[in-house]
């Protein structure tokens, strides 16, 4: 027997349809109860229980006690890319899981990975900070630089305070409606926290959506030198 990471075990799990539904819901970085993951998932409470705890058990959720209720969420960023990674996979392959619908255009613009930007506009923000030498990006490999963490400070990004947290400070994460990467890790997280302190988009209640207001569209892409060689 060959000794290592079972990966059979997480591609079982995942590839549940059930299942699958519930880590997609939570992949926007929300906590949901187990009857809103239920419906997620369409399948009754107990169903959606027994599959929570098995998902429990292998780490991919962690779950959240706040008086009767119970929040259920990923149990890290790493499973946010994993999900990422395989929705690009899946997109590029038929027949679609989606429903096509009004909503798609919005979520392909612009939405939450977990907790870092993605879409048109996440994978715009990698390329403008790559092209502008705040990032240096080799491989699979992103590093800021000394003009990146200069630029960082001015945005209002605390690096010392973010490189103390121990996941990475910086990855890239392939963007399944782009097909290219967009900037994951912390400082992806407290760059789309920032836009939102300064009102440039907010979150649609419900989905994975950002909706940037047309101001603050315009001032993420002069912020950031979108287009910039």
């Amino acid at each position: 027997m060959k000794i290592g990471p079972d990966i059979a075990r997480i591609a079982v799990l995942i590839g549940d349809p059930a299942r699958a539904n519930i880590l997609t819901a939570l992949s926007g970085g929300t906590a949901l109860t187990a009857s809103e993951l239920a419906a997620e998932a369409g399948v009754t409470k107990q169903t959606a229980s027994s599959h929570l705890a098995k998902l429990l058990d292998a780490e991919l959720l962690a779950v959240e006690q706040q008086g009767r209720h119970r929040y259920f969420r990923l149990s890290g960023d790493d499973v946010g890319e994993l999900l990422e990674s395989l929705m690009g996979v899946a997109a590029a392959r038929k027949p679609a899981r989606t429903r096509p619908g009004p909503k798609e255009p919005e979520l392909r613009h612009a939405r939450v990975c977990y907790d870092h930007l993605a879409g048109v506009l996440g994978v715009g923000l990698f390329d403008a900070m790559r092209a502008n030498n705040w990032l240096a990006v080799k491989a699979h490999d992103v590093d800021v630089t000394k003009s990146g963490r200069a630029f960082c400070a001015g945005f209002g990004v605390d690096l010392d305070e973010l490189a103390a947290e121990r996941r990475p400070l910086c990855r890239t994460c392939l963007d399944w409606s782009v097909r290219r990467s967009h900037l994951a890790g912390s400082l992806g997280a407290a760059l789309l926290d920032r836009m939102f302190e300064l009102g440039w988009a907010k979150r649609v209640t419900g989905t994975r959506i950002v909706a940037f207001s047309p101001a603050g569209e315009k001032a993420l892409k002069a912020h950031f030198a979108f287009g910039a060689p």
